[in-house]
């Protein structure tokens, strides 16, 4: 099966977003991933909901929004007002993960959990049933463009037994320093979707580097 590829909001171009979008349109993308921060929880701010409805109106794609915030289940009503297909929470923002999960799901929306470089696999072995999908951040979160942590491709081979041994149909996802090269080593250890963010927008011909991503 091919992955799915969810090209990342922000290394867009936002002095001319409409063409970037566009092209995300026009693309073989599947989602298009976007990231909120809120710097609390990570050290940096993004963008926030007035501009993202303006992105929602705008996309033609389903879209993964990645909550690097805290306290995110107070503002699923704002996500779910988006359109949006999956929303992303961090498992060390939420001290009462199932009920944040079950209100995602309650809402209409696909709940995902995301787990830091640092916070072990096996953290998730009660919540993997639950949930439509894993987040693994091979940064650490809060800026684009940095390197990627190479243990996580130990990460997902573990996130991969875990899902088989309980039973869950969770897709696994990797966020951080994802190109054509880190990006065979992801699906190969069994990664289902990739979030590339630099290497999509920072290529020459940001199309046909999404098509290379989706022939991995």
């Amino acid at each position: 099966m091919k992955p799915i590829i969810s090209p990342s909001l922000l290394s867009a171009n936002f002095g001319n977003l409409t063409d970037d979008l566009n092209m995300i349109n026009r693309s073989e993308a599947d989602w298009l991933h976007i990231d909120i921060m809120d710097g609390v929880f990570v050290p940096n701010i993004s963008f926030g909901f007035p501009v993202l409805k303006h992105v929602a109106r705008l996309t033609k794609k389903p879209l993964d929004v990645h909550l690097m915030i805290v306290q995110p289940e107070k503002f699923i009503p704002e996500v779910k007002a988006l359109g949006t297909h999956i929303m992303n929470v961090h498992y060390e923002a939420c001290p009462h993960l199932h009920r944040v999960v079950q209100q995602i799901r309650e809402a209409g929306m696909q709940p995902a959990v995301t787990i830091n470089p640092a916070t072990p696999v096996a953290m998730l072995k009660d919540i993997i049933k639950d949930i439509y999908m894993v987040l693994l951040m091979s940064v650490n979160p809060g800026f684009g463009g940095q390197k990627f942590i190479e243990h996580t491709l130990e990460k997902v081979a573990e996130t991969r037994e875990l899902i088989e041994r309980t039973g869950s149909k969770a897709l696994i996802e990797v966020d951080g320093g994802v190109n054509l090269t880190t990006g065979a080593q992801l699906v190969a250890a069994g990664a289902d979707a990739l979030v590339a963010g630099n290497a999509v927008f920072g290529s020459p011909n940001p199309e046909e580097t999404i098509r290379a991503l989706k022939q991995l």
